[in-house]
């Protein structure tokens, strides 16, 4: 009950309780453009099984998919609608989830016909661009490339290693294989964690596991990000992670619990 398989089951059909309200006129999203980072998206919703709601043009109540497929090369995915119905010809705007602390949202403008093997598939090629709203509290530094940025810690006497990918003022998140992330569930207390982000600042402090979604890359394959709360850290170090998080700079090499 304590490893990785069950955050990697892909979820069952989507529900009417799924359903996801559109980004909000207010709140300021990015723009993602880039048709890897779009194509890694689309992997993740596809391997998770994340419902996907889909608003046709005009209508008020959504239709809910998953994505059944991925194929970066070409490059296009594929809806399943099935317990739903096909949205008809025109423009639609999709929205899902990403991972718990994202809102993905996207437009497409299609015929919406059914692919020749199954009438609830639909085809579609990658969108242009997409909104993604980040719903993390504080602000999240992703690790630049090329830069040293590692968590060590144990596992039953085992020492792990494992890059990071961003951090924040309360957390941050590891990358991992599926192999690595064996003895890992969410709610895992991770006790003297060795943090080293970047050259200018190593910390030790403990970490609780809060996230587990698989995705795949292209390069990498089969990969999990893992989100991490900071558990009971002092004043000191949350005004040295405030610090660096703002300005990418400290003071001194180590900081102590």
């Amino acid at each position: 009950m304590n490893d990785i398989a069950a955050p990697l089951t892909r979820k069952g059909p989507p529900k009417p309780s799924d359903a996801l309200s559109r980004i909000g006129s207010t709140a300021e999203p990015h723009e993602m453009r880039d048709p890897f980072d779009i194509g890694e998206a689309l992997t993740a919703l596809s391997l998770s099984g994340e419902p996907v709601t889909v608003f046709p043009s005009g209508w008020i109540e959504p239709l809910l998919a998953r994505i059944e497929s991925v194929d970066p090369e070409l490059p296009h995915f594929v809806l399943d609608f099935s317990g739903s119905e096909r949205p008809p010809a025109g423009k639609v705007t999709l929205i899902a989830s990403l991972g718990g602390n994202a809102k993905l949202q996207f437009d497409l403008d299609q015929s919406w016909k059914p692919t020749p093997d199954n009438k609830m598939h639909v085809a579609a090629e990658f969108p242009p661009s997409c909104l993604v709203l980040n719903r993390r509290a504080a602000r999240r530094v992703e690790t630049p490339v090329g830069v040293h940025y590692m968590a060590s810690f144990r596992i039953k006497g085992n020492l792990i290693e494992l890059p990071l990918y961003d951090f924040s003022q309360t957390g941050v998140g590891l990358r991992a294989t599926p192999e690595q992330c064996f003895g890992l569930h969410v709610g895992k207390k991770l006790e003297g964690v060795r943090l080293e982000l970047g050259p200018n600042l190593v910390i030790n402090a403990d970490l609780e596991v809060r996230l587990l979604r698989p995705f795949r890359t292209f390069l990498l394959g089969e990969q999990v990000q893992i989100g991490c709360s900071f558990a009971g850290i002092s004043m000191q170090m949350q005004q040295t992670l405030e610090r660096f998080v703002t300005t990418g700079a400290v003071e001194r090499r180590s900081v102590a619990r």
